[in-house]
């Protein structure tokens, strides 16, 4: 294939794709299989590794995510980007009105009301018709650069120009990174298995996506967007109201609130408020009230804003939906740690949009402070709406013949003392003492085979359980001198996925050190902790001889977490259990890690560089500054000690020079480099 041709196919697969993503991640009308769109992605991959040349930024091969950055840049929006202010009353949205009215006499008043959708928000620049900045609200004025973050959306256009002929040249919109429920859901439950903290609401889960460095990351978080605003515009004519600017939206392929209503009466406007409370739970976001806007954009020019919102919009915020029902009972479960959760068992009711039989109940401070008992009725509401929780007690209903709950004073499990810590977080929590509880084996187990840790495919519940039941498994060493025969004689395990399941245990042995500790399940010591002890300790012998300092030393670990540690390496039993995991093979060195160089001249010393060098490259200086010791930032701050200056240096230059930090042009950078040595 010529250059000519590969150009052309490159352009035909492009503009076919896109329009796949618009029928499948917009409008929700797929036209072709899974399959043949996965064929056409794949030509496309292969054109640009042959012809890499015709890789560009908008090419739909660009949302799987780029290496990690360092830090995020800062960005100005070109309009500042406000907030609204908020009413839980429908009285106040009344006075809203009313004072709009006020402030415009005589004016035919039109409002647009539409899903608040509960996510982060974001403005999106397009120069020319493609994608180039995208950033975060931050102050409403500079926000921070998580463009290669947007870019992973698949249902936010990178180039207008495929579904519109018109482009203006400078256009910054409005939107909301939400993560569906579907994605929450399949999110929370990789999280939970990883041994990390699960996400409280989708809106947390969103806002934790956009702050990853790492845009490979949020690519497999799977978040979706809606633009519902215009900021800047240049280029075109103005538009003249909202409405209009939403249908315009749609045009470019933008995905726009789903539905909207137009009202020219107070009475309108409750009306829509209350019919989109009806609805909002079929949307695949949250929704956590409805914005009311006015339309026409000259009349919202004439009544401006305060300081801090514009007088021209308002939020009302839903309660949070309830419902009653009876407590029928209270179990307990307990988990890897040992931990004892008391768990509400419902008469099954329904609750935005999903039927409710189990809430937790955390502990027993939190059970006997609502004071909760059997056969109560309770109000269940949704934690972000999402996670059920009962919040307190109908009273009113009490008969009398409700049960207090008698908190366990041994391991329902096992039958084993029980204890609890003396503060923080521990001195509510209950764990059974005894280390081979049958539920504490079977967690241990089940987290070590996990996804997040060792990653041994078919190592779930139902085959834990019986491997733990038959008594051939007791800790995770067992697994590794298990025998094909004694598989096979567990129930519902043929030879094939009896051999499949010995062979994910086999690959296993190759894991890097991290997934070792991270699924040896050592309270407090999650993936995040892991990560950063196989970057600071190059073998597992090297973290079982450090001390409690030593550990506190590494990033990430507190003294919590350092104790947590050292009680763990100093058990004569978790010994033994490492020394036979290291006679099966098990790999206990890292690929992390970093041997500390010494420090250099310039330790300490944080240098920003800014414009174009005369005969140096950007990555040039920042490898010598890096050699000595120093820290490269990407912004300027009262921490900066040196600015490097080269031609077109720009506004961090003119920051420097407000602050009073010293600046150096090439001859002088080098010849402070060279005095360091």
């Amino acid at each position: 294939m010529t250059q000519a041709e590969a150009r052309k196919r490159h352009a035909e697969l492009a503009a076919e794709i896109r329009s796949h993503d618009y029928a499948y991640y917009v409008t929700a009308n797929p036209v072709i299989t899974d399959r043949d769109y996965d064929r056409l992605y794949k030509e496309l991959v292969d054109l640009e590794a042959q012809f890499p040349n015709l890789v560009t930024p908008d090419s739909p091969t660009q949302r799987v995510g780029g290496a990690p950055l360092k830090e995020f840049q800062p960005v100005q929006h070109l309009l500042p980007m406000m907030s609204l202010d908020n009413t839980y009353s429908e009285a106040e949205v009344r006075q809203f009105v009313a004072r709009v009215e006020r402030l415009l006499p005589r004016e035919t008043l039109a409002w647009v009301v539409e899903p608040k959708v509960d996510g982060v928000a974001v403005s999106v620049r397009y120069e020319n018709g493609v994608l180039t900045v995208g950033a975060t609200r931050g102050d409403g004025t500079t926000g921070d650069d998580i463009t290669a973050n947007l870019r992973t959306i698949k249902s936010l256009p990178l180039n207008l120009s495929a579904r519109a002929k018109q482009l203006p040249k400078l256009l910054e919109v409005r939107g909301e990174v939400y993560l569906p429920v579907a994605q929450f859901t399949r999110v929370n439950q990789e999280r939970v298995a990883a041994g990390e903290e699960p996400f409280a609401n989708p809106r947390n889960a969103a806002a934790g996506s956009l702050k990853q460095l790492d845009s490979r990351i949020v690519a497999r978080r799977g978040l979706d967007i809606v633009i519902y605003g215009l900021g800047f515009l240049e280029g075109v004519d103005r538009l003249g109201g909202h409405h209009q600017v939403l249908e315009w939206f749609k045009g470019f392929g933008f995905k726009t609130p789903e539905r909207i209503w137009t009202c020219k009466s107070q009475e309108e406007l409750i009306d829509a408020i209350e019919e989109l409370d009806q609805i909002r739970t079929r949307f695949r976001y949250q929704t956590d009230g409805a914005v009311v806007k006015l339309n026409d954009f000259a009349l919202r020019e004439k009544i401006g804003a305060t300081s801090k919102a514009p007088r021209w919009a308002i939020a009302y915020k839903y309660e949070s939906e309830h419902a009653e029902t009876k407590l029928k009972s209270i179990t307990i479960q307990v988990g890897r740690t040992g931990a004892l959760t008391p768990v509400a068992e419902l008469e099954p009711v329904h609750l935005a949009g999903t039927v409710v039989k189990r809430a937790t109940l955390h502990n027993e401070d939190d059970l006997r402070r609502k004071d909760i008992r059997i056969g109560d009725t309770v109000t269940i509401q949704k934690a972000g709406e999402i996670i059920p929780e009962v919040i307190g007690v109908v009273l009113t209903k009490r008969t009398g013949a409700e049960m207090i709950f008698e908190f366990p004073k041994k391991c329902p499990e096992c039958g084993s003392h029980i204890s609890r810590g003396a503060a923080g977080e521990e001195a509510v929590v209950w764990r059974c003492t005894n280390p081979d509880c049958p539920a504490q084996v079977r967690g241990r187990i089940e987290h070590w085979c996990s996804r997040g840790a060792m990653d041994i495919e078919g190592g779930g519940e139902v085959l834990v359980g019986q491997l733990v039941a038959s008594g051939l498994v007791h800790d995770v060493a067992d697994l590794y001198v298990l025998t094909l025969d004694q598989v096979m004689g567990l129930e519902r395990m043929g030879e094939k996925s009896a051999q499949n399941f010995l062979d994910a245990v086999a690959a296993s042995k190759s894991r890097d050190l991290w997934r070792v500790i991270f699924g040896l399940g050592i309270l407090h010591v999650g993936a995040g902790v892991a990560k950063s002890l196989g970057r600071h300790f190059a073998t597992m012998d090297e973290i079982a001889k450090a001390s409690v300092e030593e550990l506190t030393n590494t990033e990430d670990i507190g003294e919590v977490i350092a104790q947590s540690l050292f009680a763990w390496f100093g058990d004569s039993r978790n010994r033994q259990l490492l020394d036979r995991l290291r006679k099966a093979g098990v790999n206990f060195t890292s690929a992390l890690y970093k041997p500390q160089a010494p420090a250099g001249a310039l330790a300490g010393k944080t240098f920003v560089l800014t414009g174009t060098l005369p005969t140096l490259k950007r990555e040039e200086a920042a490898a010598k500054i890096e050699a000595l010791g120093g820290k490269i930032s990407g912004s300027v701050s009262k921490k900066t000690d040196y600015v490097v200056v080269g031609e077109d240096a720009g506004s961090k230059l003119d920051k420097a020079r407000q602050l009073g930090i010293k600046t150096l042009d090439e001859a002088e950078f080098l010849q402070l480099c060279a005095s360091m040595k």
